[in-house]
């Protein structure tokens, strides 16, 4: 075993060093008295540095299931005596904090020592920074794991509504949950398939008359198929693909040569097709699994069920003793392998429901994926993944709180799920709480023990490109994109567009309109970026023209709008915004329409117009309260000097968001700094922005409007103020060295002036000149009346 990856034995944080397997802790060599709650405590902390770890989970550490004790009492206690024995307070901690009503944070960095014992004098030891330990999110034995995803929703992909802005939080694609029940295997064993070999998933033949299990078998067998690690399911994606080659409509049925011919051109192994009859008062259902290169039958089973009711469980006994039949495991069955009437749903028209609420959502039809996804829950209360695809719908539309509301009501469920479903909820509710280290750990679970799962991929894809590793994102978005085909396209363009890598991307669009020209309104946004950064405003007018009366208008409105203010068109730029956030309104999606206007406030305010700030905050803060909307008025607000409603805002910020990654890492430093910059305390400044420095490039965007690489140009202006040329033009070098992340957004024009404004601190008047034409240039028609526009045509006249 990777030693990294083993439990916590011993471990060094600023004088301390513990070692938990003797239960000893010591300061500077000291022994010091500890009992054994605190130490528990402390183990379970340092485990995680800097993450939360919540009162619950220590609960069930410190006293299991079936413990009779005064919890709040006995945890409060067990924390301040670990506090006492650190030389902690709750009031101003060093070490443990207290995120309210949630859980505790370790506060500093842990080395982890690995050797077996405290090194001998003058030999060194190996140490190590200590990583997150994810050993408790591992699925346990006897449930399941991952499934097979549907189209990748546009915000997930960073966005296919929206490439920038309908964030993930709210996380990620739509997918099918896994369940089959732990039943006995025929004798026959054939080990016909490997984990390499793809298989395709026929429709059933249904001769019962009955319309509900018309796709709804297939949905269910799915999801007990593809919790196997080893059965390996050609997804949706790449069937409609593949069909659209044959001359065919996306969603055909697969059932006979149709299947064959699908499964023979995708490379596949195997195709399996299901039906079910009647006989008598029994339903008869049969699986039977075919090579579809020679038409030989590798594996077939046939089950009853005495009533309608008892056809899902069916289907699940029947795919068990088929996994066997194709040579999985005994082991990795019983491993992952739970009914999917007693995990997911006993309803088959929830089932049906959730089925046809999948297939409205791969198409982009949020809207009625929602309706269906509500019938679904409204016959089955207790479905936790409808709940997972309700909030992935609301997420792919903007509506970040209704998204959030939705996986607090799944994670609420989560103690009756599969261990597949239990991960996707958690993932799904630490992405709606904006928790990204933990929605990271649980997606990186799921890419290694599904490899080959192209939502897995993507999902974690996104989480990287929030993080700001783009690097790592566009590894696990082409994977997204091999296994799942070309609706995983707006992905990887987004992450090609972070890296400034307009080759591929292009090279990725235009395969993508080849292969998949249904994807048209999907990717049109994400054309619309790329053409920017090309500099092709014909390509730009075909965009934005493309999407009258489409889903994207709003999206294409406001991108309108963001490139009108890049050149400093503001009248132009003005004006598209009150109709994005019009037609906004107008559609329902009452967050995105804070999201535009807010952009417009903050945009009056970074380029001098004060006076019209606090009206434009206060409409787009009616409609929606999202952190991203919130941040944008406190950080208008804060540039036109208002430092209380500033400091009311963040304090509400902090108050509602205690464990949101952007918002305790981006969102409250740069508003902290703004205001010390405002009191003329640069030094402050600087010191409120350093928690930022590791998410520099991190994707922020959420409900239209996305505060990317705010504390760089921030950071920027307070070494401006300081006098430190040279270090604020590294700053603004950082913006314009990333013109795929800023975008059209104003930093990216601004950063131009500012960067001039650096070099003529540092006495370089030629370099000074060159950054100030370079902005002139783009502004060159520009509206004059913009304070900003005017000072920096004061300044350049003085360097002449």
């Amino acid at each position: 075993m990777d030693e990294s990856t083993q439990p916590i034995r011993r471990a060094r944080f600023g004088p301390f060093e513990v070692d938990f397997s003797l239960r000893q802790l010591s300061k500077r060599g000291n022994r010091i008295k500890a009992h054994e709650q605190p130490l528990q405590v402390l183990e379970m902390l340092v485990a995680r540095p800097g993450e939360l770890v919540t009162r619950e989970e220590i609960r069930q550490r410190l006293w299991p299931s079936g413990t009779f004790v005064d919890f709040d009492n006995g945890l409060n206690s067990a924390v301040n005596r670990l506090r006492e024995v650190l030389g902690d307070s709750a009031e101003a901690p060093k070490y443990v904090e207290t995120i309210p009503r949630y859980g505790y944070r370790f506060l500093v960095p842990v080395e982890k020592l690995n050797g077996l014992a405290p090194p001998a004098s003058g030999t060194g030891t190996e140490i190590e920074r200590q990583k997150p330990d994810i050993a408790s999110l591992q699925p346990p034995a006897g449930s399941m794991a991952d499934t097979q995803a549907t189209s990748a929703p546009r915000w997930a992909a960073i966005g296919q509504w929206s490439s920038r802005h309908k964030y993930l939080l709210g996380a990620a694609a739509i997918v099918a949950v896994v369940v089959a029940g732990a039943l006995p295997f025929s004798g026959r064993r054939t080990h016909a398939l490997t984990d390499r070999d793809t298989i395709v998933l026929a429709d059933f033949a249904n001769s019962t008359g009955d319309a509900v299990f018309d796709e709804t078998l297939k949905q269910g067998l799915s999801i007990q198929l593809a919790q196997s690690p080893f059965l390996n399911l050609l997804s949706d994606q790449k069937i409609n693909e593949t069909l659209k080659l044959m001359k065919r409509s996306p969603g055909d049925r697969l059932v006979g040569d149709v299947a064959r011919e699908v499964c023979q051109r995708t490379g596949s192994k195997v195709y399996i097709s299901g039906s079910i009859a009647t006989l008598g008062s029994e339903y008869v259902l049969g699986l039977k699994a075919t090579n579809c290169q020679s038409g030989e039958t590798l594996a077939e089973e046939q089950v009853t069920a005495p009533a309608k009711e008892k056809v899902l469980r069916a289907v699940g006994e029947a795919a068990s003793k088929l996994r066997g039949e194709l040579g999985e495991s005994l082991a990795t069955v019983q491993k992952f392998d739970v009914s999917l009437a007693d995990a997911t749903t006993s309803s088959l028209d929830a089932l049906k429901a959730y089925s046809l609420g999948r297939e409205e959502a791969a198409k982009g039809d949020w809207t009625t994926g929602i309706t269906f996804f509500k019938r679904a829950i409204s016959l089955d209360p207790n479905f936790a993944m409808a709940y997972v695809a309700l909030g992935t719908c609301y997420g792919a539309l903007g509506e970040s709180s209704l998204a959030a509301e939705s996986s607090r009501k799944a994670y609420d469920l989560r103690e009756h799920v599969s261990a597949y479903e239990r991960l996707r909820i958690e993932a799904a509710y630490s992405e709606s709480n904006g928790d990204l280290e933990t929605a990271r750990r649980v997606h990186e679970i799921l890419t290694r023990t599904y490899p080959r799962n192209p939502g897995a991929h993507n999902n974690l894809g996104v989480i990287y490109n929030a993080l700001g590793q783009h690097d790592k994102a566009i590894a696990e978005k082409l994977e997204a994109l091999r296994f799942g085909g070309m609706s995983y396209a707006a992905g990887v363009i987004s992450s090609y567009l972070f890296l400034n890598n307009l080759h591929d991307a292009r090279s990725i669009a235009n395969e993508a309109l080849t292969k998949a020209p249904d994807q048209r309104e999907a990717l049109r946004s994400f054309l619309y970026q790329l053409a920017f950064l090309e500099n092709d405003t014909a390509a730009m007018e075909e965009e934005a023209s493309g999407s009258v009366g489409k889903p994207e208008e709003g999206d294409l409105l406001y991108f309108e709008a963001e490139t009108e203010a890049y050149f400093g068109r503001l009248g132009k730029a003005r004006e598209l915004t009150r109709r994005a956030v019009d037609w906004a309104e107008r559609s329902g999606y009452r967050e995105v329409a804070g999201g535009y206007g807010i952009e417009g406030a903050l945009r009056e305010a970074l380029f001098g117009n004060s006076l019209r700030v606090r009206q434009l905050t206060s409409a787009p803060l009616a409609l929606s309260n999202a952190s991203e909307v919130q941040f944008g008025a406190a950080l208008a607000l804060a540039l036109t000097g208002d430092t209380a409603r500033t400091q009311s805002l963040a304090d509400d910020l902090a108050r509602r968001f205690p464990v949101d990654t952007h918002v305790r890492f981006n969102f409250l430093p740069t508003l902290r700094a703004q205001v010390a910059l405002h009191h003329a305390d640069p030094a402050k400044a600087l010191e409120a922005l350093q928690p930022a420095i590791p998410y520099g490039l991190g994707f922020t965007g959420s409900a239209a409007f996305s505060p990317d690489m705010y504390p760089a140009y921030l950071r920027g202006e307070t070494y401006l103020s300081a006098n430190r040329g040279g270090e604020a033009a590294l700053e603004f070098q950082k913006i314009l060295d990333h013109p795929g992340v800023v975008l059209n957004g104003p930093i990216g024009a601004l950063a131009h002036l500012q960067i001039g404004r650096a070099y003529a601190l540092q006495g370089d008047t030629a370099k000074a000149r060159a950054a100030y034409q370079d902005f002139l240039t783009l502004w060159k028609d520009a509206d004059a009346d913009i304070p900003i526009l005017r000072a920096a045509k004061a300044e350049y006249a003085k360097l002449q």
